[in-house]
Protein backbone atom coordinates (compact mmCIF):
# COMPACT_ATOMS: atom_id res chain seq x y z
CA UNK A 1 0.00 0.00 0.00
CA UNK A 2 2.97 2.44 0.59
CA UNK A 3 4.09 1.95 -2.69
CA UNK A 4 0.88 3.08 -4.13
CA UNK A 5 0.73 5.92 -1.79
CA UNK A 6 4.54 6.93 -2.96
CA UNK A 7 3.52 6.55 -6.76
CA UNK A 8 0.80 8.65 -6.42
CA UNK A 9 2.51 11.23 -4.51
CA UNK A 10 5.12 10.99 -7.60
CA UNK A 11 2.96 11.70 -10.11
CA UNK A 12 1.26 14.44 -8.72
CA UNK A 13 4.78 16.27 -7.89
CA UNK A 14 5.29 15.50 -11.20
CA UNK A 15 2.05 17.30 -12.28
CA UNK A 16 3.25 20.16 -10.22
CA UNK A 17 6.81 20.10 -11.86
CA UNK A 18 5.30 19.92 -14.84
CA UNK A 19 3.17 23.55 -14.67
CA UNK A 20 5.70 25.21 -12.74
CA UNK A 21 7.65 24.81 -16.12
CA UNK A 22 5.24 26.03 -18.03
CA UNK A 23 4.91 28.76 -16.02
CA UNK A 24 8.66 29.77 -16.30
CA UNK A 25 8.43 29.18 -19.88
CA UNK A 26 5.41 31.75 -20.53
CA UNK A 27 7.30 34.04 -18.51
CA UNK A 28 10.67 33.90 -20.50
CA UNK A 29 8.58 34.17 -23.36
CA UNK A 30 6.56 36.95 -22.55
CA UNK A 31 9.81 38.84 -21.60
CA UNK A 32 11.52 38.18 -24.60
CA UNK A 33 8.44 39.53 -26.76
CA UNK A 34 8.02 42.19 -24.78
CA UNK A 35 11.76 43.32 -25.37
CA UNK A 36 11.51 42.94 -29.02
CA UNK A 37 8.32 45.24 -29.07
CA UNK A 38 9.74 47.82 -26.79
CA UNK A 39 12.43 47.93 -29.53
CA UNK A 40 10.71 47.80 -32.18
CA UNK A 41 8.58 50.58 -30.80
CA UNK A 42 11.39 52.91 -30.29
CA UNK A 43 11.72 52.45 -34.20
CA UNK A 44 8.53 53.33 -34.90
CA UNK A 45 8.43 56.19 -33.22
CA UNK A 46 11.57 57.34 -34.69
CA UNK A 47 10.02 56.93 -38.45
CA UNK A 48 7.33 58.93 -36.69
CA UNK A 49 9.50 61.86 -35.61
CA UNK A 50 10.81 61.57 -39.15
CA UNK A 51 7.97 61.62 -41.12
CA UNK A 52 6.67 64.87 -38.39
CA UNK A 53 10.40 66.62 -39.82
CA UNK A 54 9.68 65.80 -43.37
CA UNK A 55 5.76 67.01 -43.39
CA UNK A 56 6.56 70.42 -42.03
CA UNK A 57 9.58 70.37 -44.51
CA UNK A 58 7.27 69.52 -47.49
CA UNK A 59 4.64 72.33 -46.43
CA UNK A 60 7.28 74.72 -46.68
CA UNK A 61 7.80 73.96 -50.31
CA UNK A 62 3.95 73.99 -51.09
CA UNK A 63 4.60 77.28 -49.71
CA UNK A 64 7.15 78.50 -51.94
CA UNK A 65 5.49 77.39 -54.78
CA UNK A 66 2.55 78.97 -53.43
CA UNK A 67 4.19 82.22 -53.21
CA UNK A 68 5.93 82.23 -56.29
CA UNK A 69 3.32 81.22 -58.51
CA UNK A 70 1.43 84.47 -57.26
CA UNK A 71 3.74 86.30 -59.00
CA UNK A 72 4.35 87.69 -62.49
CA UNK A 73 4.82 84.42 -64.54
CA UNK A 74 8.87 84.83 -65.54
CA UNK A 75 11.40 82.45 -66.68
CA UNK A 76 13.63 82.40 -62.85
CA UNK A 77 9.99 81.84 -61.67
CA UNK A 78 9.33 79.01 -63.26
CA UNK A 79 12.88 77.47 -62.75
CA UNK A 80 12.43 78.03 -59.19
CA UNK A 81 8.68 76.09 -59.12
CA UNK A 82 10.36 73.30 -60.94
CA UNK A 83 12.80 73.16 -58.35
CA UNK A 84 10.38 72.93 -55.79
CA UNK A 85 8.36 70.85 -56.98
CA UNK A 86 11.12 68.60 -57.28
CA UNK A 87 12.34 68.89 -54.03
CA UNK A 88 8.77 68.24 -52.90
CA UNK A 89 8.52 65.29 -54.41
CA UNK A 90 11.83 63.40 -53.22
CA UNK A 91 10.22 64.36 -49.62
CA UNK A 92 6.60 63.30 -50.56
CA UNK A 93 8.95 59.60 -51.71
CA UNK A 94 10.81 59.59 -48.22
CA UNK A 95 7.91 60.04 -46.52
CA UNK A 96 6.12 57.28 -48.19
CA UNK A 97 8.81 54.96 -47.60
CA UNK A 98 9.18 55.75 -43.76
CA UNK A 99 5.16 55.24 -43.61
CA UNK A 100 5.71 52.12 -45.01
CA UNK A 101 8.14 50.78 -42.56
CA UNK A 102 6.57 51.58 -39.86
CA UNK A 103 3.35 49.78 -40.54
CA UNK A 104 5.61 46.98 -41.21
CA UNK A 105 6.94 46.72 -38.33
CA UNK A 106 4.06 47.06 -36.69
CA UNK A 107 1.98 43.94 -38.51
CA UNK A 108 5.41 41.82 -37.60
CA UNK A 109 4.65 43.09 -34.19
CA UNK A 110 1.24 41.98 -34.35
CA UNK A 111 2.27 38.75 -36.21
CA UNK A 112 5.01 37.42 -33.62
CA UNK A 113 2.56 38.44 -30.79
CA UNK A 114 -0.82 36.35 -32.29
CA UNK A 115 2.24 33.52 -33.05
CA UNK A 116 3.01 33.40 -29.54
CA UNK A 117 -0.33 33.68 -27.95
CA UNK A 118 -1.40 30.76 -30.25
CA UNK A 119 1.85 28.91 -29.21
CA UNK A 120 0.52 29.50 -25.29
CA UNK A 121 -2.49 28.03 -25.99
CA UNK A 122 -1.35 24.82 -27.27
CA UNK A 123 1.06 24.23 -24.19
CA UNK A 124 -2.37 24.37 -22.19
CA UNK A 125 -4.32 22.59 -24.31
CA UNK A 126 -1.76 19.76 -24.15
CA UNK A 127 -2.09 19.94 -20.42
CA UNK A 128 -5.60 20.26 -20.48
CA UNK A 129 -5.45 16.81 -22.10
CA UNK A 130 -3.41 15.08 -20.15
CA UNK A 131 -5.40 15.90 -17.06
CA UNK A 132 -9.13 15.26 -18.42
CA UNK A 133 -6.83 11.54 -19.13
CA UNK A 134 -6.08 11.22 -15.60
CA UNK A 135 -9.42 11.84 -14.60
CA UNK A 136 -10.96 9.64 -17.34
CA UNK A 137 -8.75 7.10 -15.59
CA UNK A 138 -9.70 7.97 -12.39
CA UNK A 139 -13.58 7.92 -13.32
CA UNK A 140 -13.08 4.21 -14.52
CA UNK A 141 -11.27 2.80 -11.45
CA UNK A 142 -13.26 1.08 -9.27
CA UNK A 143 -13.98 2.15 -5.08
CA UNK A 144 -11.82 -0.72 -4.17
CA UNK A 145 -8.52 -0.09 -6.82
CA UNK A 146 -8.65 3.39 -5.51
CA UNK A 147 -8.52 2.63 -2.01
CA UNK A 148 -5.39 0.56 -2.86
CA UNK A 149 -3.74 3.10 -4.98
CA UNK A 150 -4.11 5.66 -2.04
CA UNK A 151 -3.60 5.78 1.73
CA UNK A 152 -7.43 6.21 2.63
CA UNK A 153 -10.94 7.68 0.93
CA UNK A 154 -9.95 11.14 1.98
CA UNK A 155 -6.45 11.05 -0.04
CA UNK A 156 -8.42 10.16 -3.14
CA UNK A 157 -11.07 12.44 -2.98
CA UNK A 158 -7.97 15.14 -1.95
CA UNK A 159 -6.31 13.97 -5.20
CA UNK A 160 -9.60 14.68 -7.31
CA UNK A 161 -10.15 17.57 -6.45
CA UNK A 162 -6.66 19.07 -7.08
CA UNK A 163 -6.65 17.67 -10.44
CA UNK A 164 -10.34 19.29 -10.96
CA UNK A 165 -9.08 22.45 -9.50
CA UNK A 166 -5.92 22.68 -11.83
CA UNK A 167 -7.87 21.72 -14.73
CA UNK A 168 -10.60 24.62 -14.52
CA UNK A 169 -7.13 26.80 -14.12
CA UNK A 170 -6.03 25.96 -16.80
CA UNK A 171 -9.29 26.28 -18.65
CA UNK A 172 -9.76 29.58 -17.45
CA UNK A 173 -6.49 30.85 -18.83
CA UNK A 174 -6.95 29.31 -21.81
CA UNK A 175 -10.29 31.41 -22.88
CA UNK A 176 -8.33 34.17 -21.49
CA UNK A 177 -5.49 33.62 -24.04
CA UNK A 178 -8.03 33.02 -26.95
CA UNK A 179 -9.75 36.61 -25.76
CA UNK A 180 -5.96 37.81 -26.21
CA UNK A 181 -5.59 36.22 -29.30
CA UNK A 182 -8.90 37.45 -30.59
CA UNK A 183 -7.50 40.84 -29.97
CA UNK A 184 -4.30 40.52 -31.92
CA UNK A 185 -6.38 39.11 -34.50
CA UNK A 186 -8.72 42.35 -34.84
CA UNK A 187 -4.95 44.65 -34.74
CA UNK A 188 -3.45 42.93 -37.24
CA UNK A 189 -6.67 43.09 -39.50
CA UNK A 190 -6.90 46.46 -38.83
CA UNK A 191 -3.32 46.53 -39.78
CA UNK A 192 -3.56 44.91 -42.74
CA UNK A 193 -6.53 47.52 -44.33
CA UNK A 194 -3.47 50.20 -43.13
CA UNK A 195 -0.75 48.29 -45.38
CA UNK A 196 -3.68 48.21 -48.05
CA UNK A 197 -3.58 52.28 -48.13
CA UNK A 198 -0.30 52.35 -47.85
CA UNK A 199 -0.08 49.72 -51.14
CA UNK A 200 -1.88 52.52 -52.33
CA UNK A 201 0.74 54.93 -51.11
CA UNK A 202 3.10 52.87 -52.60
CA UNK A 203 1.55 53.04 -56.05
CA UNK A 204 1.39 56.84 -55.33
CA UNK A 205 5.31 56.67 -54.14
CA UNK A 206 6.03 55.23 -57.85
CA UNK A 207 3.73 57.67 -59.78
CA UNK A 208 5.28 60.64 -57.77
CA UNK A 209 8.50 58.73 -59.53
CA UNK A 210 7.79 59.38 -62.51
CA UNK A 211 6.72 62.92 -61.98
CA UNK A 212 9.89 63.39 -60.23
CA UNK A 213 11.29 61.92 -63.34
CA UNK A 214 9.18 64.14 -65.63
CA UNK A 215 9.73 67.55 -64.02
CA UNK A 216 13.32 67.17 -63.93
CA UNK A 217 13.18 66.54 -67.48
CA UNK A 218 10.69 70.12 -68.03
CA UNK A 219 13.17 71.90 -66.08
CA UNK A 220 15.89 70.56 -68.38
CA UNK A 221 13.75 70.84 -71.47
CA UNK A 222 12.93 74.72 -70.19
CA UNK A 223 16.64 75.89 -70.13
CA UNK A 224 17.55 74.12 -73.34
CA UNK A 225 15.12 75.64 -75.44
CA UNK A 226 14.53 79.42 -74.01
CA UNK A 227 18.58 79.08 -73.46
CA UNK A 228 18.28 80.95 -70.15
CA UNK A 229 16.73 83.88 -72.19
CA UNK A 230 13.50 85.50 -70.81
CA UNK A 231 12.41 86.32 -74.33
CA UNK A 232 12.10 82.87 -75.20
CA UNK A 233 10.66 81.90 -72.30
CA UNK A 234 7.74 84.47 -73.36
CA UNK A 235 7.39 83.28 -76.48
CA UNK A 236 7.17 79.73 -75.50
CA UNK A 237 4.66 80.85 -73.50
CA UNK A 238 2.50 82.51 -76.14
CA UNK A 239 2.91 79.83 -78.72
CA UNK A 240 1.27 76.77 -75.84
CA UNK A 241 -1.00 79.92 -75.67
CA UNK A 242 -1.83 79.70 -79.52
CA UNK A 243 -1.77 75.91 -79.98
CA UNK A 244 -4.42 76.02 -77.02
CA UNK A 245 -6.58 78.23 -78.42
CA UNK A 246 -6.05 75.90 -82.10
CA UNK A 247 -7.60 72.94 -79.90
CA UNK A 248 -10.54 74.44 -78.64
CA UNK A 249 -11.69 76.14 -81.90
CA UNK A 250 -11.32 72.99 -83.61
CA UNK A 251 -12.93 71.07 -80.69
CA UNK A 252 -15.98 73.64 -80.93
CA UNK A 253 -16.42 72.66 -84.59
CA UNK A 254 -16.11 69.09 -84.18
CA UNK A 255 -18.86 69.47 -81.21
CA UNK A 256 -21.45 70.82 -83.61
CA UNK A 257 -21.03 68.38 -86.45
CA UNK A 258 -20.98 65.55 -83.65
CA UNK A 259 -24.57 67.28 -82.43
CA UNK A 260 -25.75 67.49 -85.79
CA UNK A 261 -25.08 63.99 -86.62
CA UNK A 262 -25.97 62.50 -83.21
CA UNK A 263 -22.39 60.81 -83.35
CA UNK A 264 -21.94 60.31 -79.59
CA UNK A 265 -19.76 56.72 -78.14
CA UNK A 266 -21.74 58.27 -75.05
CA UNK A 267 -24.37 60.89 -73.63
CA UNK A 268 -25.35 61.93 -70.42
CA UNK A 269 -27.70 64.31 -69.39
CA UNK A 270 -29.16 65.96 -65.99
CA UNK A 271 -31.81 65.71 -64.52
CA UNK A 272 -33.79 67.95 -61.87
CA UNK A 273 -30.55 69.67 -61.15
CA UNK A 274 -30.32 71.05 -57.10
CA UNK A 275 -30.17 74.74 -56.05
CA UNK A 276 -27.28 76.50 -56.15
CA UNK A 277 -24.83 76.51 -53.12
CA UNK A 278 -26.16 73.26 -52.21
CA UNK A 279 -22.68 71.35 -51.25
CA UNK A 280 -22.85 67.95 -52.68
CA UNK A 281 -19.72 67.68 -53.67
CA UNK A 282 -15.93 67.72 -51.86
CA UNK A 283 -13.11 69.32 -52.88
CA UNK A 284 -10.31 67.22 -55.27
CA UNK A 285 -7.41 68.27 -53.56
CA UNK A 286 -6.78 69.20 -50.10
CA UNK A 287 -4.87 72.50 -49.41
CA UNK A 288 -4.92 73.40 -52.91
CA UNK A 289 -4.85 77.00 -54.45
CA UNK A 290 -6.85 78.20 -56.97
CA UNK A 291 -5.47 79.41 -60.41
CA UNK A 292 -7.96 80.54 -62.43
CA UNK A 293 -11.87 80.12 -62.07
CA UNK A 294 -14.88 79.69 -64.23
CA UNK A 295 -16.52 81.98 -66.68
CA UNK A 296 -14.33 84.64 -68.79
CA UNK A 297 -11.75 84.96 -66.86
CA UNK A 298 -8.59 86.87 -68.07
CA UNK A 299 -7.16 84.07 -69.26
CA UNK A 300 -10.47 83.21 -71.88
CA UNK A 301 -10.36 86.84 -72.45
CA UNK A 302 -7.08 86.56 -74.34
CA UNK A 303 -8.52 84.40 -76.51
CA UNK A 304 -7.13 80.71 -75.02
CA UNK A 305 -10.17 78.49 -75.31
CA UNK A 306 -11.11 79.69 -78.99
CA UNK A 307 -13.45 82.74 -77.63
CA UNK A 308 -15.35 80.73 -74.96
CA UNK A 309 -15.64 80.65 -71.70
CA UNK A 310 -13.11 78.69 -69.34
CA UNK A 311 -15.33 76.19 -68.69
CA UNK A 312 -14.51 74.74 -65.16
CA UNK A 313 -11.98 75.71 -62.64
CA UNK A 314 -8.01 75.05 -61.63
CA UNK A 315 -6.59 74.94 -58.81
CA UNK A 316 -2.97 73.22 -57.73
CA UNK A 317 -0.91 71.58 -54.53
CA UNK A 318 1.98 70.19 -56.69
CA UNK A 319 2.85 67.64 -59.18
CA UNK A 320 1.27 64.28 -58.77
CA UNK A 321 -0.78 65.12 -55.71
CA UNK A 322 -3.65 63.14 -55.28
CA UNK A 323 -6.45 63.50 -56.94
CA UNK A 324 -10.04 62.74 -55.49
CA UNK A 325 -13.17 62.06 -56.72
CA UNK A 326 -15.39 64.92 -55.75
CA UNK A 327 -18.67 62.55 -55.08
CA UNK A 328 -20.17 58.91 -54.99
CA UNK A 329 -20.61 57.71 -58.74
CA UNK A 330 -19.37 55.87 -61.87
CA UNK A 331 -16.10 56.08 -63.99
CA UNK A 332 -17.65 56.64 -67.20
CA UNK A 333 -15.21 56.91 -69.77
CA UNK A 334 -10.94 57.96 -69.33
CA UNK A 335 -8.69 59.12 -71.96
CA UNK A 336 -5.44 61.02 -73.46
CA UNK A 337 -5.97 63.68 -75.83
CA UNK A 338 -3.11 66.66 -76.97
CA UNK A 339 -5.56 69.53 -75.09
CA UNK A 340 -6.51 67.94 -71.93
CA UNK A 341 -3.95 65.49 -71.43
CA UNK A 342 -5.03 62.26 -69.01
CA UNK A 343 -8.47 62.48 -68.02
CA UNK A 344 -11.12 60.77 -66.29
CA UNK A 345 -15.25 61.40 -66.29
CA UNK A 346 -17.49 60.13 -63.30
CA UNK A 347 -21.16 60.25 -63.25
CA UNK A 348 -23.03 61.27 -60.20
CA UNK A 349 -26.30 60.03 -58.97
CA UNK A 350 -28.83 61.11 -58.57
CA UNK A 351 -28.65 64.08 -60.66
CA UNK A 352 -26.46 62.61 -62.94
CA UNK A 353 -24.07 65.25 -63.17
CA UNK A 354 -20.83 64.39 -64.39
CA UNK A 355 -17.43 65.66 -63.03
CA UNK A 356 -14.20 65.62 -65.35
CA UNK A 357 -10.47 66.23 -64.31
CA UNK A 358 -7.71 67.54 -66.91
CA UNK A 359 -3.97 67.67 -66.91
CA UNK A 360 -3.41 64.33 -64.82
CA UNK A 361 -0.01 63.33 -64.62
CA UNK A 362 -1.45 59.72 -64.33
CA UNK A 363 -4.49 57.53 -63.33
CA UNK A 364 -5.16 55.54 -60.32
CA UNK A 365 -5.94 52.12 -61.59
CA UNK A 366 -9.31 53.42 -62.63
CA UNK A 367 -11.82 51.96 -65.31
CA UNK A 368 -14.80 52.23 -67.09
CA UNK A 369 -17.61 50.83 -64.98
CA UNK A 370 -15.54 51.30 -61.30
CA UNK A 371 -17.83 52.48 -58.79
CA UNK A 372 -15.92 55.37 -56.74
CA UNK A 373 -16.57 57.03 -53.28
CA UNK A 374 -16.00 60.48 -52.56
CA UNK A 375 -12.56 60.68 -51.33
CA UNK A 376 -11.37 58.05 -53.52
CA UNK A 377 -8.17 58.74 -55.32
CA UNK A 378 -8.38 58.70 -59.41
CA UNK A 379 -5.45 60.26 -60.13
CA UNK A 380 -2.88 62.61 -59.72
CA UNK A 381 -1.90 66.42 -60.77
CA UNK A 382 0.06 67.02 -63.68
CA UNK A 383 0.48 69.00 -66.47
CA UNK A 384 -0.21 66.29 -69.35
CA UNK A 385 -2.15 68.25 -72.35
CA UNK A 386 -1.45 72.11 -72.91
CA UNK A 387 -0.73 73.52 -69.82
CA UNK A 388 1.58 75.82 -68.54
CA UNK A 389 2.07 74.83 -65.07
CA UNK A 390 1.23 71.44 -62.79
CA UNK A 391 -2.44 71.90 -62.12
CA UNK A 392 -5.82 70.10 -62.15
CA UNK A 393 -8.87 70.94 -64.33
CA UNK A 394 -12.61 70.15 -62.94
CA UNK A 395 -15.69 70.67 -65.10
CA UNK A 396 -19.29 69.54 -63.59
CA UNK A 397 -21.62 69.18 -66.98
CA UNK A 398 -25.57 69.25 -66.84
CA UNK A 399 -24.52 67.27 -70.23
CA UNK A 400 -21.48 65.48 -71.63
CA UNK A 401 -20.84 63.41 -74.39
CA UNK A 402 -17.53 61.87 -75.89
CA UNK A 403 -16.54 61.01 -79.49
CA UNK A 404 -13.88 60.28 -81.58
CA UNK A 405 -11.27 62.32 -83.30
CA UNK A 406 -10.98 60.65 -86.34
CA UNK A 407 -7.97 62.62 -87.79
CA UNK A 408 -6.14 62.09 -84.39
CA UNK A 409 -7.84 58.89 -83.12
CA UNK A 410 -8.39 60.84 -79.94
CA UNK A 411 -11.26 60.48 -77.61
CA UNK A 412 -12.82 64.14 -76.99
CA UNK A 413 -15.49 64.94 -74.88
CA UNK A 414 -17.34 68.37 -75.05
CA UNK A 415 -16.59 71.72 -74.04
CA UNK A 416 -20.24 73.55 -73.74
CA UNK A 417 -22.77 72.02 -71.23
CA UNK A 418 -21.12 73.00 -68.06
CA UNK A 419 -21.62 74.36 -64.73
CA UNK A 420 -19.83 76.50 -62.00
CA UNK A 421 -18.74 73.92 -59.93
CA UNK A 422 -18.07 76.72 -57.09
CA UNK A 423 -21.96 76.52 -56.85
CA UNK A 424 -22.18 72.87 -55.36
CA UNK A 425 -18.28 72.97 -53.23
CA UNK A 426 -18.15 73.78 -49.77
Amino acid sequence: MSKFITNSKNIVSCQIGFFLLLAVGFWLLAGVSSAIAQTDDERIAELRRDIDRLEQQADQYRQNIAKEQANAESLNKEISILQNHINSLKTQINITVKKVNSTNIEINNVTNEIYTTQSRIEYQKSAIGELLLELYRQDRESLLIAVMKNANISDFLSRIQQTANVGESLLTLVDDLRSTKNSYENHKSDLENKKQELESLNRQQNSQKLSLGGVQQDKNNLLKVTKGQEAEYQRLLEEVERKQSLFFTEMKELETRIIQGGLYILRVEAQNLPKKRTKIFQWPEDNYRLTQGYGMTRYARRGAYGGAIHNGIDMTVGFSTPIQAIGDGEVIANGTNDGWGNWVAIKHPPYNLVSLYGHLSAFEFVRVGSQVKVGDIIGYEGSTGFSTGSHVHLSIYKEFFTYINEKKGQLYFNYNNTINPRDYLP
